[in-house]
């Protein structure tokens, strides 16, 4: 029996959009419908739902404020707001939970700083427990200062993974109740500028995005050792291409086959298979995004439809995923939405 799921989405409000809005999907069909604003506020970019999908955090700006809001979600899929967090200057670019929803994280992109909050057991946020600032630059005109994009758990949340963009670093914290204490550091090539990270199911391998050298990097995770080391860089654009185009999200099957990176510029998602032994990632093929600067994209709960937000042409394209060869399908739904930056399923 075919259920319908809910996607609720994260935007920039610099013009038509409102906040976060929501859709739902027939897990079977794909068939989208039931576009509605979800809750109203200023450049939500980036959202993440709890394991038990009750509440909802998410960027948020606030005048000349920047931070975390947590929202229940009503049964309806509407959102309330519990409560917010803010602090002077820019907003955050990244949210992420503990599996428990005991502990928050965010990463600001223009302040180069981590942030870890307590959670009450109703999902409300509570002041900040602990937060790290990072120092450093890199050779490219954007890495002047440090650019913090990514914060979030290894697999046995013994870690925090702190991707910076503009030191070509990834700092690795320790994490002991709400408190963050510098472990070790991974060092990427000079202009990477490294975004994401995504951990493979077997936790053996990682993967991290270069935003503006548009490459994968895969990595060996240790987790007893807590270290990383190379594996192998590999272009997410085709061979030849030489315009403009930066990384921007990355994903990996639920069965650990294949590895997805979109580029920003080329308008496409590339698509890797992954050896299970090596962790090595081989080119499958370049989808195009059917819009303009597909700066975020999700997986579908089922593993079987992909679905890329196109910021600058404000549309939501989904695809097919062939199981068999991990190759994209562009399906006949696509949905419009002002600006769309970030999809997250509950």
């Amino acid at each position: 029996m075919a259920n319908k799921l809910t996607a609720y989405v994260g935007t920039y409000t610099k013009g038509d959009s409102k906040g976060i809005y929501r859709f739902s999907m027939d897990d079977s069909t794909g068939e989208i419908d039931k576009v509605v604003l979800s809750a109203q506020l200023e450049n939500p970019t980036y959202l993440t739902i709890n394991e038990d999908n009750t509440y909802l955090y998410s960027v948020i700006k606030l005048e000349d404020q920047g931070g975390v809001a947590a929202y229940s979600i009503q049964a309806d899929g509407q959102l309330e707001l519990m409560n917010h967090e803010v602090t002077d200057g820019s907003p955050p670019c990244h949210v992420s939970l503990d599996s428990s929803n005991h502990y928050l994280f965010s990463a600001n992109y223009h302040k180069g700083t981590a942030i870890a909050y307590k959670l009450t057991d109703s999902g409300e946020l509570t002041s900040q427990t602990s937060i790290i600032t990072h120092e450093g630059n890199g050779p490219h005109d954007r890495q002047e200062k440090p650019h913090a994009h990514f914060a979030g758990l290894t697999p046995d949340e013994k870690l925090l993974c702190v991707v910076d963009l503009g030191t070509d670093e990834m700092g690795i914290y320790h994490f002991n109740n709400g408190t963050l204490v510098p472990f070790d550091k991974h060092t990427f090539k000079p202009g990477t500028g490294p975004r994401h990270i995504q951990f493979h199911p077997n936790q053996k391998f990682a993967y991290v995005n270069g935003e503006l050298s548009s490459e994968v990097i895969a990595l060996q995770y240790d987790s007893i050792s807590g270290s990383f080391t190379d594996i192998q860089y590999i272009t997410s654009l085709p061979a030849g291409y030489n315009e403009e185009s930066i990384g921007g999200a990355i994903k990996i099957s639920a069965n650990g086959q294949y590895l997805y990176a979109s580029n920003r510029g080329h308008d496409s998602i590339a698509v890797f298979r992954i050896d299970s032994d090596s962790g090595e990632l081989t080119l499958v093929d370049h989808t195009s995004t059917e819009g303009s600067f597909p700066r975020d994209f999700t997986i579908d709960p089922t593993g079987k439809f992909l679905l890329v937000a196109n910021q600058n042409t404000s549309n939501i394209v989904q695809y097919a995923i062939d199981q068999l060869t991990g190759k994209l399908t562009k399906t006949d739904v696509t949905i419009s939405i002002p600006n769309p930056v970030c999809i997250v399923f509950s």
